[in-house]
């Protein structure tokens, strides 16, 4: 009676052995490795809640530089603008020409409408080419359920 169960075990790691060996032969483990190569789409959406231009442009180059890495084809970024993270999308901030800029490579910058209500500004106050979402953590929590990648930085 005991031959038969180890008969059985003896078939199923016989089976499924090989197949983890051969994923693990063919494993990369030097950096810069090709890590997308699953996903044909990635999709980013990142939360900006600060009043801090130093982060803003931390934030900007990072995009940057995802973009560099991944293609700006393979990526796509939203940026949600929530509270005094609104100060990064006016006109008249330091990151205005670089939030321009990343609108023109691609990047979408959504401001939270509730807290435009709440400071009192209007479309006409932000960088041109900003949308504007009703609830900036409701656009996050959707863009989550649809698999993407929530990044808060």
């Amino acid at each position: 009676m005991r031959i038969f169960p180890l008969a059985i075990a003896a078939l199923i790691v016989g089976t499924v052995l090989p197949a983890f060996s051969a994923g693990a032969a063919g494993a990369s483990n030097r950096v810069g490795a090709d890590r997308t190569a699953p996903s044909a789409f990635n999709r980013l959406v990142i939360q900006i809640n600060e009043d801090d231009g130093k982060k803003w442009m931390a934030l900007l180059a990072n995009i940057k530089n995802i973009q560099a890495e991944l293609g700006k084809k393979n990526v796509a970024i939203a940026v949600v603008a929530i509270g005094s993270g609104l100060g990064m999308l006016k006109a008249d901030s330091v990151a205005a020409n670089d939030v321009l800029d990343a609108i023109a490579g691609g990047v979408e910058f959504l401001a939270c409408g509730n807290s435009l209500q709440a400071q009192h500004l209007t479309a006409d106050d932000l960088v041109a080419g900003v949308k504007i979402v009703k609830a900036g953590y409701v656009e996050i929590m959707k863009r989550q359920q649809a698999g993407w990648i929530y990044l808060r930085p």
